[in-house]
């Protein structure tokens, strides 16, 4: 037998080193920048990524109110909340909730990237998203990450 066997190493969660990462959403497409941000919160950007473990990272989305929509997704998208009640059906346009609640379309844009488990809600809460330039995760030390 060969001695050039070699075994794949998957990882668990005492082997995942997470990093913290800051992305500014200014002039941003949502549906680009979501899909880059739920492949980090994945772990997809790592060289251990393995499907059934959390082995994403930490990030922080900055300017969510400057981020846009491409063609005329400002004024045909509506985001739908049910409250599971007769008539507790609501409706609001992109344009409306991006004004109202800016992080409420990032969070919704990266959470429909991820798995629909109980390891997709363990991944959504390590995104942070604020509206204005400042978070208070400065003792982190947070990477910036351009795209």
């Amino acid at each position: 037998m060969s001695n050039l066997h070699f075994t794949t190493k998957h990882a668990n969660e005492a082997t995942v080193q997470r990093t913290w990462y800051v992305v500014d959403g200014t002039n941003q497409t949502v549906g680009r920048i979501s899909s880059k941000i739920a492949a980090i919160l994945r772990g997809k950007n790592k060289a251990y990524y393995t499907p059934h473990v959390d082995c994403g990272d930490f990030v922080i989305v900055i300017n969510a109110d400057k981020v846009t929509f491409t063609g005329s997704k400002l004024d045909d998208k509506t985001y739908i909340n049910f409250s599971g009640y007769p008539g507790g059906k609501k409706e609001e346009v992109a344009k409306d909730l991006l004004k109202r609640r800016p992080e409420v379309v990032m969070e919704r844009a990266v959470k429909g990237m991820l798995p629909k488990n109980r390891l997709g809600r363990k991944m959504i809460k390590k995104l942070f998203v604020y509206a204005g330039a400042q978070h208070p995760h400065f003792a982190q030390q947070p990477k910036e990450l351009k795209f």
